[in-house]
């Protein structure tokens, strides 16, 4: 068993995200969204999200609702909208995230209930949607061996590697309803396909993993992003921290900022759309830091803000 050095807090510099989308409703509809940054305990998030519509403001009865989602200390946000009528929305998201003085303050610490950590690490191990971690269980074990020969450390950084060697990323490549399998298969993807890997062979290993969506500084072209985070533990089980695994290495893992967690990407998508027909006509994305220069990829465990 390979001992790992310490996990690489979060940068300590300010970042700057936007995002806008344009949409074209057919009809009236429900929507969600799933772009605001998450408000970390100790850090700052000052930010604003303004919905348009044919131009103008929307009805009142249709105006954004703050939902919280997910486990109070990652201070993750929904936005909701009832009833909005056919016509032109435009959604535009903008923030400053400002850091606990710390650095230190993250939702990738170690777990502080146990009751809800012992929960969300059964779940978190078994298949899900986009990740069907059962059907590689024999596979991972024969290319990667088991946490009792190789520790989940090492385990960790070996699947990360492997996808990344394995895979190509390539724009266009993969298809809304393509799970890890496919992108295995075929042997490339975008992002989400790149995390939905790293996250099923983690599983299929008994190593609890989630996907995350970020807002990702140094990332080209701009877009959301998507992560895998995976439970280490050390040998006696304690100590346990999610550090984030980015197989696609195209942004720096310590200049990432959560906006949602989940399963896999059913759970974090950045549109919902019910009970209506929506268009997605135009997005833009910016994530930069603020007040120094963008950090390196260190080796090694990273832990996300």
């Amino acid at each position: 068993m390979t001992a790992s050095a310490p996990p690489v807090p979060p940068s300590t510099l300010v970042r700057e995200v936007s995002a806008r989308l344009e949409l074209q409703l057919s009809s009236a509809t429900d929507l969600s969204l799933l772009m605001a940054a998450a408000k970390l305990p100790g850090s700052t998030v000052e930010d604003q999200l303004v919905v348009t519509h044919d131009d103008g403001p929307l009805p009142a009865a249709s105006r954004p609702v703050e939902v919280p989602v997910g486990p109070a200390e990652r201070g993750e946000r929904m936005h909701v909208l009832r009833g909005v009528p056919a016509g032109r929305v435009v959604v535009e998201y903008s923030g400053r995230l400002t850091p606990g003085t710390s650095g230190t303050t993250t939702a990738s610490a170690v777990d502080t209930d146990e009751a809800a950590a012992l929960a969300e690490r059964f779940e978190l191990c078994r298949p899900s949607r986009y990740c069907p971690s059962d059907e590689l269980t024999a596979f991972a074990a024969s290319e990667f061996g088991t946490r009792a020969d190789r520790g989940d450390a090492e385990l960790a950084e070996a699947i990360t590697a492997w996808v990344t060697d394995r895979l190509v990323y390539t724009s266009g490549s993969s298809t809304p309803f393509d799970g890890a399998i496919q992108t295995m298969l075929r042997g490339q993807g975008v992002c989400r396909d790149y995390a939905h890997l790293v996250v099923t062979l983690a599983r299929a290993l008994e190593l609890p993993a989630r996907l995350a969506a970020v807002y990702a500084p140094g990332l080209s072209p701009m877009d959301f992003h998507a992560v895998a985070e995976i439970r280490v533990e050390d040998g006696d089980g304690s100590d346990g921290r999610w550090q984030v695994h980015d197989a696609t290495g195209l942004a720096p893992r310590s200049s990432l900022w959560r906006i949602s967690t989940g399963r896999d990407a059913a759970d974090t998508a950045f549109l919902t759309s019910l009970s209506g027909g929506v268009t997605l006509q135009q997005m833009e994305v910016l994530a930069v830091v603020t007040g120094g220069e963008l950090p390196h990829d260190p080796a090694g465990p990273v832990l996300l803000a």
